[in-house]
């Protein structure tokens, strides 16, 4: 039994890597403008199984149609491991069963963008809507995968809980607080593919993207920093208080969390420097996705941990 729950938890870290890899491949494929490669048919590519003669556009929206594939294949045998593995009632279970849930939601989100032609040069309010939900569904996902994870080493007892009403309060709060980051980063992302910012001052910038002639994608690309800014800051002291006298595994997710609000907003900063050029924005989607997994890890081991009088998660001496 232990050897199964032990290759269960690396098939569970293994899907979770493998799902962040394409979700920064589908990054790629809306940088290149590759999202209607395969025109308006899914998942047929223009109407053939397997594309014949195919564009570079064609080839990129197809290979990643194929790897997103693959990843439900992989999410469903992950399922199989967690029953077989899992007595009714875990929470690896759980994680499982919600990772095959939001793995196929993505897929019909990503159908739903082919099929009504939210891809491409569209910038119609309908594809940022599609994209802030689709930031949503990956979030849940893998989160999911997470949860998977790191129940695999815990029994249904193991559970104990018992932190106060404001510790939980603080931790879907800035769970609540990532997650609508990574909603307004989505749509900034959009924005800087289809209006590509243009070098200059900062001052400049702004004046161009809050003229009256600029579009609704330009004029939301200040509303991202401002929120990670903020936002990202409470993450961190949320992390740091909650986490500084508990347990050294909660100790261990605080930092990392900490270590990775500051990698992430660093690396915001050369990206608005840079102007967003492709590579850039793969590497913050990177680092926010990791973020909101350390996040949720974070918030699974606080949860879990042994109440102080206080309602704090006891220090385990």
């Amino acid at each position: 039994m232990a050897a199964a729950r032990a290759r269960f938890r690396s098939l569970a870290w293994g899907t979770l890597a493998y799902t962040v890899l394409v979700i920064l491949f589908g990054a790629v494929v809306r940088i290149t403008g590759s999202g209607a490669g395969c025109g308006q048919h899914w998942p047929t590519c223009h109407g053939e199984v397997v594309p014949i003669s195919p564009t570079i556009e064609t080839v990129i929206e197809f290979s990643h149609r194929v790897t997103s594939g693959l990843c439900g294949i992989i999410v469903l045998a992950l399922l199989v491991a967690a029953l077989r593995g899992f007595p009714r009632g875990h929470a690896a279970r759980l994680g499982a069963w919600l990772a095959l849930v939001f793995t196929i939601t993505e897929a019909l989100i990503g159908a739903g963008l082919v099929r009504f032609g939210l891809v491409g040069d569209n910038d119609s309010v309908a594809r940022a809507i599609v994209m802030a939900a689709h930031l949503v569904n990956t979030s849940l996902l893998t989160g999911a995968l997470a949860l998977a994870a790191w129940a695999a080493n815990r029994e249904p007892g193991q559970a104990r809980g018992g932190v106060s009403r404001r510790v939980r309060w603080l931790v879907w709060a800035s769970l609540g607080g990532l997650m609508l980051v990574g909603i307004s980063g989505a749509v900034t992302a959009l924005g800087d593919t289809l209006y590509p910012v243009e070098a200059g001052a900062l001052s400049e910038r702004l004046q161009r993207d809050l003229g009256a002639g600029a579009h609704f994608l330009q004029r939301l690309r200040l509303m991202h920093p401002v929120l990670a800014c903020g936002l990202g800051f409470f993450t961190a002291v949320i992390a740091h208080h909650l986490g500084n006298a508990a347990a050294p595994a909660v100790r261990r997710a605080s930092a990392w969390v900490m270590i990775l609000v500051f990698a992430q907003l660093a690396a915001g900063v050369l990206n608005v420097m840079l102007s967003a050029p492709g590579w850039m924005q793969v590497l913050h989607l990177g680092l926010g996705t990791a973020l909101w997994v350390a996040a949720v890890l974070f918030s699974l081991e606080l949860l879990h941990a042994q109440a102080g009088p206080d309602g704090h998660p006891r220090p385990d001496r």
